[in-house]
């Protein structure tokens, strides 16, 4: 998780550099980029603590606790990134549908990869899923800063 916040902050200093052609406030990303940092941290815990409950209590194998505790997570940090990281006043279902769009992709392949990781291979399920969200961390504030968000940011 250290490497994805350095790797963020590097890219938020060179985006910074780039001031003069994007007209860019700084300090505003360095915020939006804390806030951020912040609520993914809440959804994560939310993520672990489901995930823990349905690993310990059900019978279940790694995919569906990984899949329920991810569902709750993107629910939790799409509604409060919307309304105070990125302050959006964009339309609710066409910024859901983009980000529907991203776990379109995201949630397959971090299913398969997980369940491949934790089952097969016999990784700690633990592990896996901090590797999944460190990934989608990474991942989801790019996608969300540039595409989802990109023409509402600071609207409301």
């Amino acid at each position: 998780m250290i490497c994805c916040l350095i790797v963020i902050t590097e890219l938020i200093k060179y985006i910074c550099r780039l001031n003069i052609f994007l007209k860019i406030n700084c300090m505003k990303e360095y915020i939006r980029f804390f806030k951020f940092t912040l609520f993914s941290a809440s959804a994560g815990l939310i993520e672990m603590a489901v995930f823990a409950l349905l690993n310990e209590v059900s019978s279940w194998s790694y995919w569906p606790c990984y899949l329920t505790a991810l569902l709750c997570s993107i629910l939790w940090n799409f509604t409060l990134n919307r309304k105070f990281t990125f302050r959006s006043a964009a339309n609710v279902p066409v910024a859901m549908l983009k980000v529907l769009c991203f776990y379109a992709v995201f949630t397959p392949t971090t299913t398969l990869l997980g369940s491949f990781l934790a089952d097969d291979l016999m990784w700690n399920a633990y592990l896996v899923t901090g590797i999944n969200m460190g990934l989608n961390f990474v991942c989801e504030y790019f996608y969300q800063r540039y595409f989802v968000f990109r023409n509402s940011i600071d609207s409301k």
